[in-house]
Protein backbone atom coordinates (compact mmCIF):
# COMPACT_ATOMS: atom_id res chain seq x y z
CA UNK A 1 0.00 0.00 0.00
CA UNK A 2 1.24 3.19 -0.54
CA UNK A 3 2.01 5.26 2.15
CA UNK A 4 1.32 9.15 1.97
CA UNK A 5 2.92 11.91 4.19
CA UNK A 6 0.76 15.24 4.58
CA UNK A 7 2.94 18.02 4.46
CA UNK A 8 1.12 20.18 7.08
CA UNK A 9 2.81 23.55 5.87
CA UNK A 10 -0.08 23.77 3.53
CA UNK A 11 -2.34 20.99 3.93
CA UNK A 12 -4.91 21.14 6.84
CA UNK A 13 -3.86 24.69 6.98
CA UNK A 14 -7.00 26.05 6.34
CA UNK A 15 -8.30 24.10 8.99
CA UNK A 16 -5.70 24.48 11.88
CA UNK A 17 -3.14 27.55 12.49
CA UNK A 18 -1.59 25.20 15.39
CA UNK A 19 0.66 22.68 13.74
CA UNK A 20 -0.24 20.18 16.43
CA UNK A 21 -3.77 20.16 15.55
CA UNK A 22 -2.55 19.63 11.64
CA UNK A 23 -1.29 16.73 12.65
CA UNK A 24 -4.61 15.28 14.51
CA UNK A 25 -6.37 16.19 11.63
CA UNK A 26 -3.98 14.45 9.41
CA UNK A 27 -4.60 10.88 11.70
CA UNK A 28 -8.65 11.79 11.30
CA UNK A 29 -7.80 11.59 7.40
CA UNK A 30 -6.43 8.35 7.81
CA UNK A 31 -3.14 9.51 6.29
CA UNK A 32 0.33 7.44 7.16
CA UNK A 33 2.57 10.40 8.23
CA UNK A 34 3.18 13.91 8.12
CA UNK A 35 6.30 16.40 6.93
CA UNK A 36 6.94 20.15 7.11
CA UNK A 37 9.43 22.26 6.05
CA UNK A 38 11.83 24.45 8.49
CA UNK A 39 11.77 23.08 12.44
CA UNK A 40 13.20 26.42 13.44
CA UNK A 41 9.93 27.63 13.61
CA UNK A 42 8.44 25.23 15.26
CA UNK A 43 7.10 24.42 18.53
CA UNK A 44 8.66 21.45 18.69
CA UNK A 45 7.42 20.50 22.23
CA UNK A 46 3.89 20.51 20.33
CA UNK A 47 4.77 18.84 16.85
CA UNK A 48 6.28 15.70 19.64
CA UNK A 49 2.89 15.66 21.67
CA UNK A 50 1.29 15.19 18.65
CA UNK A 51 3.21 12.93 17.24
CA UNK A 52 2.90 10.69 20.50
CA UNK A 53 -0.60 11.17 20.50
CA UNK A 54 -1.84 10.24 17.41
CA UNK A 55 0.84 7.54 16.68
CA UNK A 56 2.13 9.47 13.23
CA UNK A 57 5.15 8.96 11.64
CA UNK A 58 7.32 12.42 11.10
CA UNK A 59 8.77 11.48 7.53
CA UNK A 60 10.96 14.51 7.42
CA UNK A 61 11.82 18.53 6.97
CA UNK A 62 14.16 20.99 5.63
CA UNK A 63 18.00 20.76 6.91
CA UNK A 64 18.39 24.76 7.66
CA UNK A 65 20.29 26.77 6.83
CA UNK A 66 18.94 27.00 3.56
CA UNK A 67 21.70 28.62 1.66
CA UNK A 68 23.69 28.37 -1.26
CA UNK A 69 25.43 24.96 -0.75
CA UNK A 70 27.48 25.72 -4.37
CA UNK A 71 29.24 27.96 -2.81
CA UNK A 72 32.25 26.96 -0.78
CA UNK A 73 31.93 29.79 2.10
CA UNK A 74 28.62 28.78 2.98
CA UNK A 75 29.70 24.71 3.77
CA UNK A 76 30.67 25.36 7.28
CA UNK A 77 27.52 27.05 8.51
CA UNK A 78 25.54 24.59 6.44
CA UNK A 79 27.21 21.55 8.22
CA UNK A 80 27.13 23.20 11.78
CA UNK A 81 23.18 23.46 10.61
CA UNK A 82 22.90 19.71 9.71
CA UNK A 83 23.78 18.95 13.04
CA UNK A 84 21.49 20.96 14.61
CA UNK A 85 18.63 19.87 12.11
CA UNK A 86 19.88 16.10 13.22
CA UNK A 87 19.13 16.27 16.20
CA UNK A 88 15.84 17.59 16.18
CA UNK A 89 15.49 14.39 13.23
CA UNK A 90 16.26 12.20 16.04
CA UNK A 91 14.41 13.55 18.81
CA UNK A 92 11.27 13.52 16.23
CA UNK A 93 11.99 10.37 14.72
CA UNK A 94 12.42 11.79 10.94
CA UNK A 95 14.55 9.70 8.65
CA UNK A 96 14.65 12.11 6.21
CA UNK A 97 16.02 15.66 5.45
CA UNK A 98 15.70 17.77 2.92
CA UNK A 99 18.56 20.01 0.36
CA UNK A 100 18.83 22.06 -1.40
CA UNK A 101 21.68 23.69 -3.79
CA UNK A 102 20.61 27.26 -3.72
CA UNK A 103 20.58 29.74 -6.89
CA UNK A 104 23.17 29.66 -9.94
CA UNK A 105 25.87 31.61 -8.67
CA UNK A 106 26.68 34.89 -10.72
CA UNK A 107 30.20 34.63 -12.35
CA UNK A 108 31.06 31.23 -11.07
CA UNK A 109 31.13 28.19 -13.71
CA UNK A 110 28.59 25.51 -13.39
CA UNK A 111 31.67 22.96 -13.10
CA UNK A 112 32.99 25.02 -9.95
CA UNK A 113 29.02 25.16 -8.25
CA UNK A 114 29.10 21.27 -9.23
CA UNK A 115 31.97 20.98 -7.32
CA UNK A 116 31.09 23.01 -4.26
CA UNK A 117 27.87 21.22 -3.94
CA UNK A 118 29.29 17.66 -4.39
CA UNK A 119 31.96 18.57 -1.86
CA UNK A 120 29.46 19.90 0.39
CA UNK A 121 27.15 16.62 0.20
CA UNK A 122 30.08 14.48 0.84
CA UNK A 123 30.99 16.14 3.94
CA UNK A 124 27.02 15.74 5.39
CA UNK A 125 27.43 12.02 4.43
CA UNK A 126 30.14 12.20 7.34
CA UNK A 127 28.26 14.02 9.47
CA UNK A 128 25.18 11.56 9.02
CA UNK A 129 26.63 8.22 9.11
CA UNK A 130 25.77 5.89 11.46
CA UNK A 131 22.05 7.84 12.11
CA UNK A 132 20.08 5.98 10.28
CA UNK A 133 19.40 9.43 8.88
CA UNK A 134 19.53 10.39 5.23
CA UNK A 135 20.03 14.05 3.03
CA UNK A 136 17.78 14.48 -0.29
CA UNK A 137 18.82 16.91 -2.42
CA UNK A 138 16.03 18.43 -4.21
CA UNK A 139 16.13 19.29 -7.87
CA UNK A 140 13.50 22.39 -8.24
CA UNK A 141 11.62 23.47 -11.46
CA UNK A 142 13.08 27.00 -13.19
CA UNK A 143 10.01 27.52 -15.70
CA UNK A 144 7.49 28.60 -13.10
CA UNK A 145 8.54 28.46 -9.20
CA UNK A 146 12.60 28.91 -8.87
CA UNK A 147 13.69 30.77 -11.63
CA UNK A 148 17.34 30.92 -11.49
CA UNK A 149 18.06 27.66 -9.11
CA UNK A 150 21.26 25.57 -9.43
CA UNK A 151 19.85 22.16 -10.28
CA UNK A 152 16.46 21.85 -12.31
CA UNK A 153 17.67 18.48 -13.68
CA UNK A 154 16.79 15.02 -12.23
CA UNK A 155 19.67 13.72 -14.16
CA UNK A 156 22.16 15.71 -12.99
CA UNK A 157 20.85 15.41 -9.36
CA UNK A 158 21.20 11.93 -9.65
CA UNK A 159 24.81 12.30 -11.53
CA UNK A 160 25.87 14.16 -8.51
CA UNK A 161 24.42 11.66 -6.19
CA UNK A 162 26.81 8.73 -7.74
CA UNK A 163 29.63 11.56 -7.59
CA UNK A 164 28.90 11.31 -3.76
CA UNK A 165 29.17 7.94 -3.55
CA UNK A 166 27.27 7.58 -0.04
CA UNK A 167 24.17 5.61 1.19
CA UNK A 168 23.23 8.21 3.34
CA UNK A 169 22.84 10.78 0.35
CA UNK A 170 19.76 10.36 -2.52
CA UNK A 171 17.53 12.88 -3.97
CA UNK A 172 14.16 13.74 -3.13
CA UNK A 173 12.20 13.42 -6.30
CA UNK A 174 9.62 15.83 -6.87
CA UNK A 175 6.79 14.99 -9.80
CA UNK A 176 5.52 17.83 -9.99
CA UNK A 177 9.00 19.51 -10.93
CA UNK A 178 9.97 17.07 -12.90
CA UNK A 179 6.93 17.36 -15.01
CA UNK A 180 6.89 20.43 -15.23
CA UNK A 181 10.13 20.78 -16.56
CA UNK A 182 9.01 18.66 -18.99
CA UNK A 183 10.85 15.34 -17.89
CA UNK A 184 10.07 11.41 -18.11
CA UNK A 185 10.17 10.45 -15.05
CA UNK A 186 10.44 6.69 -16.49
CA UNK A 187 13.59 8.26 -18.55
CA UNK A 188 15.50 10.45 -16.10
CA UNK A 189 15.32 7.56 -13.35
CA UNK A 190 15.52 4.56 -15.03
CA UNK A 191 17.85 2.10 -13.29
CA UNK A 192 18.25 4.71 -10.13
CA UNK A 193 15.42 4.46 -8.12
CA UNK A 194 16.73 3.15 -5.38
CA UNK A 195 18.54 6.82 -5.12
CA UNK A 196 15.17 8.46 -4.31
CA UNK A 197 14.64 8.63 -0.31
CA UNK A 198 11.54 10.75 -1.00
CA UNK A 199 9.00 11.30 -3.01
CA UNK A 200 6.67 14.48 -3.53
CA UNK A 201 3.19 14.90 -5.34
CA UNK A 202 1.02 18.49 -6.93
CA UNK A 203 -0.24 18.81 -9.96
CA UNK A 204 -0.06 21.81 -12.63
CA UNK A 205 -1.06 24.47 -13.31
CA UNK A 206 -1.58 25.71 -9.91
CA UNK A 207 0.57 23.10 -7.64
CA UNK A 208 -3.21 22.14 -6.37
CA UNK A 209 -4.48 18.88 -5.20
CA UNK A 210 -3.57 15.53 -7.24
CA UNK A 211 -5.87 15.62 -10.20
CA UNK A 212 -7.26 18.84 -10.52
CA UNK A 213 -4.66 19.71 -13.26
CA UNK A 214 -3.04 18.80 -16.77
CA UNK A 215 -0.41 15.89 -14.75
CA UNK A 216 -0.33 12.43 -14.88
CA UNK A 217 1.09 11.91 -11.67
CA UNK A 218 -0.23 8.15 -11.23
CA UNK A 219 1.38 6.28 -14.09
CA UNK A 220 4.97 7.69 -12.40
CA UNK A 221 4.07 6.73 -9.05
CA UNK A 222 3.36 3.30 -9.90
CA UNK A 223 6.36 2.94 -12.11
CA UNK A 224 8.60 4.02 -8.73
CA UNK A 225 6.98 1.29 -6.62
CA UNK A 226 6.81 -1.29 -9.54
CA UNK A 227 10.87 -0.53 -10.17
CA UNK A 228 11.82 -0.45 -6.57
CA UNK A 229 10.77 2.52 -4.64
CA UNK A 230 9.21 1.87 -1.17
CA UNK A 231 9.28 4.94 0.87
CA UNK A 232 6.38 7.20 1.15
CA UNK A 233 5.01 9.85 -0.86
CA UNK A 234 4.68 13.72 0.01
CA UNK A 235 1.43 15.28 -0.26
CA UNK A 236 2.75 19.05 -0.92
CA UNK A 237 0.48 20.97 -2.69
CA UNK A 238 -1.46 23.34 -2.03
CA UNK A 239 -5.17 22.44 -1.13
CA UNK A 240 -8.09 24.06 -3.75
CA UNK A 241 -10.50 23.07 -1.03
CA UNK A 242 -10.67 22.38 2.72
CA UNK A 243 -8.02 19.56 3.37
CA UNK A 244 -10.02 17.33 4.77
CA UNK A 245 -12.90 17.39 2.22
CA UNK A 246 -10.12 16.20 -0.70
CA UNK A 247 -8.01 14.27 0.90
CA UNK A 248 -10.15 10.68 0.03
CA UNK A 249 -10.22 11.61 -3.58
CA UNK A 250 -6.51 12.86 -3.97
CA UNK A 251 -6.06 9.37 -2.61
CA UNK A 252 -7.99 7.53 -5.44
CA UNK A 253 -6.81 9.63 -8.01
CA UNK A 254 -3.20 8.15 -6.84
CA UNK A 255 -4.13 4.91 -6.84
Amino acid sequence: MMQLSACIEWLFADEAEDIGDRIRLAKASDLDAVEFWFWSNKDLDAVAAALSETGLPLSGFVAEPIIPLTDPANHAAFLEGLKRSVDVARRLGAKVLIAQAGNDLPGVSRTDQRAALTACLAASADILKGSGIRLGVEPLNTLIDHQGYFLPSTVEALDIVDDVARPEIGIVYDLYHSLVMGEVPEEVVAGRVDRIIHVHVADHPGRNDPGTGNLDLKTPLAWLFANGYSGRVGLEYRPAMPTSQGIEAVRRRLG
